[in-house]
């Protein structure tokens, strides 16, 4: 159905959009004569030197890589230094806030226009046994810091406290609570666990309880739990909803989040990584990034890509590229469709045209598959599966399977709000006030 008042707001703030991308042109043309054309070249030929500076600073040692540093530090400054001796820091201030306005409007016009469909909840029974496994040293230790063995013990569930002295199989221990007569399994715990124990709640069709007491919490993130109080989980046991979302399976390993190849991969082998992650991470860049490196060939729902450095397998695609690196979010986790993200990137020239071009870069592949196949001249490659590092043998496949999680969440949650991709044609045809009829009988830009 129609929702007028939804659409009146989507279209002023799609047409607010517009207005302030014509005002953004409209101050640089303006200054044309003044040097409008050099602000926008001087910006353009900074961020393509500052990635080449990146580039270098990541591909080399020594001298290089300080060249490198120092590069992509002074290219920014560099351009702001123009733009002052210029004159011209306040036409460029001015079109950079209207170019940012820009940008809000149209993200927030297109989500109100499309609102998010949330996945469908169903009301779920109070669990009788409900068996908690906790990991007290995940997330530095929020499970004392929250008191969530005694919050999870007053509301009737049994805790099993994994032993951080020796390296704990949860898989094994939630199949025992299966065994045992659990009718439902729950984690406080990193991604990488969660995972294993969601792989035996699936197989035994049993709700999974995700309780984010891990470092990221990425998938409690995209269910739209509160990360910051990891006892609100808790609440699910006493008054709670049922969601039903995919499962990811990579070599008949699960994934709630992603699976790495390439370069992030083989960093997360090194046991140095845990302590020191930036350090042990451009310690190794010169060698993953160099040409005689093995690289990765993969086949995407029958389509080949060759010769790849890094590629991601997400469990539902996330908003934009750069989302896979951190922090970014799903919009679903029941769409039936991974997310793949595959990256080659050997020059600097390559790096400068990632930076501008972004997605239609020819170095950034990005697609949605239901099966993809990951090979390698080696016989068994490095994987990263929600962060743990593991090696499989090739060729490895990633696939999903839908619906496969039943997923106890509180009634009351704080949800999740995902940036909304700007798509120019669908904002024109808003901001003019056109729409079109979706199959689900809503009208749209």
């Amino acid at each position: 159905m129609a929702r007028p008042r939804g659409d009146a707001t989507a279209r002023l703030l799609a047409r607010l959009a517009v207005l302030a991308a014509i005002g953004a042109a409209a101050v640089l043309m303006r200054a044309l004569g003044q040097g409008g054309l050099l602000i926008a070249g001087a910006g353009l030929l900074g961020l393509m030197v500052c990635a080449a500076g990146l580039w270098w600073f990541l591909a080399h040692r020594g001298a290089v890589r300080l060249l490198g540093a120092l590069t992509a530090v002074a290219a920014p400054i560099g351009v702001l230094v123009i733009f002052t001796q210029g004159g011209l820091w306040l036409t460029a201030l001015v079109s950079s806030l209207c170019w940012g306005g820009t940008l809000v409007c149209a993200r927030a016009a297109l989500r109100v226009s499309s609102p998010e469909r949330p996945i469908r909840a169903t009301a779920a029974p109070r669990p009788v046994r409900p068996v908690l496994i906790m990991n007290p040293k995940s997330g530095g230790g929020k499970v004392g810091r929250f008191g969530l063995v005694e919050r999870a013990e007053d509301l009737g569930a049994r805790v099993i406290l994994l032993d951080p002295a020796v390296r704990p199989d949860a898989a094994a221990l939630a199949r025992r609570a299966v065994a045992e007569g659990a009718d439902l399994l729950g984690v406080a715990g990193g991604d990488g666990t969660q995972a294993l124990v969601a792989a035996v709640a699936a197989e035994h069709d049993l709700p999974f309880l995700v309780i984010c007491a891990g470092t990221r919490n990425h998938f409690a993130m995209d269910l739209g739990l509160d990360r910051t109080a990891p006892v609100r989980c808790l609440d699910a046991l006493t008054d709670g909803e049922e969601l039903r979302v995919d499962l990811g399976d990579v070599a008949g390993r699960a994934f709630v989040n992603t699976v790495s190849f390439g370069v992030y991969a083989d960093v997360v082998q090194r046991p140095e990584y845990r302590d020191d992650k930036a350090g042990t991470a451009l310690s190794l860049m010169p060698d993953l990034l160099g040409e005689e490196v093995r690289r990765l060939d993969a086949t995407i729902d029958g389509t080949a890509l060759s010769s790849q450095q890094a590629l991601l397998v997400s469990n539902n695609p996330y908003v934009s590229p750069d989302e896979f690196a951190g922090g970014g979010r799903r919009p679903r986790l029941d769409g039936g469709e991974l997310g793949v993200l595959a990256i080659r990137v050997e020059s600097a020239a390559q790096a400068a045209d990632l930076a501008v071009r972004g997605s239609q870069s020819t170095g950034l592949t990005v697609t949605t598959a239901q099966r993809v196949e990951v090979t390698s001249a080696a016989g068994e490659i490095a994987v990263a599966v929600d962060g743990e590092a593991l090696r499989m043998p090739t060729p490895v496949v990633c696939s999903l399977r839908p619906g496969a999680l039943r997923v106890l969440v509180p009634r009351d949650r704080p949800g999740v709000v995902v940036p909304e991709p700007v798509n120019w044609r669908r904002l024109l045809r808003l901001a003019v006030g056109r729409t079109e009829r979706t199959p689900e009988g809503e009208t749209r830009a």
